[in-house]
């Protein structure tokens, strides 16, 4: 059942004011356990002072964009919709909108909306009658080639080296197998045979790839089972769980041998699995049946990329200790110093998303398929989130896609070599860490130093048991006893607020623009032999798949709101760079910075040769589109990192 009209569930512990940003929010007066609605939409989220954007940032991009958003596209694109078809006839339809855009009809009304927004930047974001809407840029990956997405290299490429590459795992298993509670759901095993995958596999059997680490998953089936049922009794949703497993050929890349969809089925009183296995097919019917399967698996990765790889695990999780770092260490302590500008923005633009994006009603809601169950499925999933699994050498060795290696240079090493995320991310990991390090040890010189400092213990027990207070009695924090402990904790904290949120956040648009490639939602199951879907499959296959994923108006939507979210602005700082020289008066501490800095940009000279090594497919592939998400851009001193780039490791958490 939904919320009154004015009522919007109290957020989770995580997010509350105790623990997170205080949202200003009094009780609902009909239900006091629940917070009132936020009325204006921009300035009713409380933000201290000191953490508020710089007037340039403010007034030339995000707050009155944001809202710009809300206020003036989201209504004209409902009203375009309205008087429109109301869908896509095909991917030719879906390209006029990098063309040239979609002309909008008279609308009075809007030019009230524009007279609310006092810079002229954010009114020629509005449309007017007769306006030509959403002149939007050709997304990297259709620029090159309009339809590599559909092949399958692309598609598994983009495991490795798109805007989610952090949920492919080995397999070490076959059938997998689930971590459900039988008691609950039953038996989940993986309906998928060696029948299905036995003549993809380069001649080996099941047994053989396994233990030569050639088979690997995207799995969401355990992720999404427990959500389907509510999910899809929301009207126009039909979302299957998946599972996707790859096969790693000999020349480095990943090819997709089945994907498994399986939606829930109530048997007294277990919510068991039906399940249906696809394997790759290329023509007629049922290479378009192949194309579906794909898409409804990005279905399911493109909800569980924007809730929980990109939300959750980087703006969600970074503001207890952007709290706690200004409540307990002053600004001269040297760990204030090393972690504030890697909180820069991140405590406004989380604001901006409560009141704009994440809440009741807003545009994730509006776009993301779990719709109204978007946040309490974040919130069930951060009930399992472990800080110590954050630095990405555990993250990779968790996930079965690399194994300790003292003679690596990086101590592990990764067993899909040309895995882009990974390489490149081991790369600024072990650059941060070593910067830490050197940082950190001109003022602990031993463990007994940090034990003395009072300011950091008290830290880090508010970081535990005020920010993270729900997780304060798992066993895996850090006792902060040590420098060691130390080390790994800053570098944990830096790499998640600036690479780790590069990586999810700067490739949306680039990747998902073309919704087609991502889709945020599916509206109806694989079309059965026989039925009047399976006949329009048949005879206007653009037209089917079209009408199985991210309907139009959420497309409209959801692409406005990752373009703004994936440019870079004029006043972003980079990793290795200060926006003031006078940080430190520690001739040390400048020193060591100044190394991060060389290493940074040693970085970027191995991605590009990486780039442009021929060898390395999985760099660029069939649409020609490099991966340069963790490119540092450290050395662009000339401006041309603003906007939709597609590259660059900003400092912070700050769109």
């Amino acid at each position: 059942m939904g919320l009154p009209a004015g009522q919007v569930p109290l957020q989770p512990r995580l997010l509350r004011q105790r623990r997170a940003c205080r949202t200003g929010r009094k009780p609902s007066a009909t239900k006091p356990d629940h917070e009132s609605r936020l009325l204006p939409l921009v300035g009713n989220v409380y933000v201290p002072r000191d953490e508020l954007f710089g007037h340039l940032k403010q007034s030339d991009f995000l707050g009155y964009t944001l809202k710009a958003l809300v206020d003036g596209i989201i209504p004209a694109i409902r009203t375009y919709v309205d008087l429109s078809p109301g869908e896509f006839d095909s991917f030719a339809d879906i390209l006029k909108l990098y063309e040239g855009g979609i002309k909008l009809p008279n609308i009075p009304a809007l030019e009230e909306v524009r007279k609310r927004f006092p810079l002229q930047l954010v009114k020629d974001l509005i449309p007017m009658g007769g306006d030509f809407l959403l002149k939007l840029p050709k997304p990297q990956i259709i620029k090159a080639d309009e339809k590599a997405w559909m092949t399958d290299e692309e598609f598994a490429r983009e495991m490795l080296a798109g805007v989610n590459p952090m949920m492919i795992k080995r397999l070490t298993e076959f059938p997998p197998k689930s971590t459900l509670d039988p008691s609950k759901y039953g038996d989940h095993t993986s309906t998928i045979t060696e029948a299905h995958i036995g003549k993809s596999l380069e001649g080996l059997t099941v047994e053989q790839a396994l233990a030569g680490n050639r088979l690997y998953i995207v799995d969401q089936h355990d992720n999404l089972m427990p959500f389907l049922v509510d999910i899809n009794n929301l009207d126009g949703s039909f979302v299957y769980a998946t599972r996707t497993l790859l096969f790693l050929r000999g020349d480095g890349t990943l090819a997709p041998v089945a994907i498994e969809l399986s939606s829930p089925l109530i048997q007294g009183d277990l919510t068991t699995a039906k399940s249906t296995v696809y394997t790759p097919q290329h023509a007629g019917v049922e290479g378009w049946i192949w194309q579906l399967a794909k898409a409804y698996a990005s279905v399911n990765d493109y909800g569980w990329h924007q809730l929980i790889s990109h939300w959750l695990n980087t703006h969600a999780v970074m503001e207890p200790f952007v709290i706690a770092t200004n409540r307990q260490l002053s600004v001269t302590h040297p760990v204030y110093k090393l972690l504030h500008p890697h909180y820069r923005d991140t405590m406004n633009i989380n604001a901006r998303a409560r009141g704009l994006l994440i809440n009741a009603g807003g545009v994730i809601e509006m776009t993301v398929f779990p719709r109204k169950h978007a946040m309490p499925m974040s919130s069930m999933v951060y009930k399992n989130w472990n800080f110590t699994e954050q630095a990405l050498p555990d993250d990779l060795i968790k996930r079965g896609m690399a194994v300790e290696d003292p003679s690596s240079p990086h101590k592990v090493r990764l067993l899909i070599e040309d895995y882009p995320y990974a390489a490149d991310g081991l790369a600024v990991w072990h650059a941060i860490e070593q910067w830490v390090t050197e940082y950190l040890t001109i003022y602990y010189p031993d463990d007994g130093v940090l034990q003395g400092d009072v300011e950091l213990q008290a830290w880090w027990k508010e970081v535990r048991e005020v920010g993270h207070g729900d997780l304060k009695d798992a066993a895996w924090w850090p006792k902060m006893q040590t420098v060691a402990e130390l080390i790994k904790a800053c570098a944990t904290i830096i790499w998640t607020g600036s690479a780790l949120h590069a990586a999810v956040n700067f490739g949306q648009y680039p990747y998902s623009g073309y919704h087609p490639n991502k889709p945020s939602a599916s509206r109806r199951p694989m079309p059965a032999p026989g039925s009047e879907e399976y006949a329009l499959l048949e005879r206007d296959p653009e037209k089917a798949f079209i009408l199985t994923i991210t309907n139009q108006f959420q497309a409209l939507v959801g692409i406005s709101l990752m373009e703004i979210l994936s440019k870079h602005s004029s006043d972003e700082v980079y990793l290795g760079q200060h926006d003031t020289p006078a940080w430190t008066s520690d001739a040390k501490a400048q020193e060591a910075f100044r190394r991060f800095g060389a290493r940074l940009e040693g970085i970027e000279k191995q991605v590009v040769a990486m780039n442009g090594d021929p060898r390395l497919k999985n760099r660029t592939g069939p649409a020609k589109f490099p991966y340069m998400l963790l490119y540092p851009n450290t050395s662009d001193h000339t401006g041309q990192a603003e906007g939709l780039t597609a590259r660059g490791i900003p400092n912070s958490i700050s769109i």
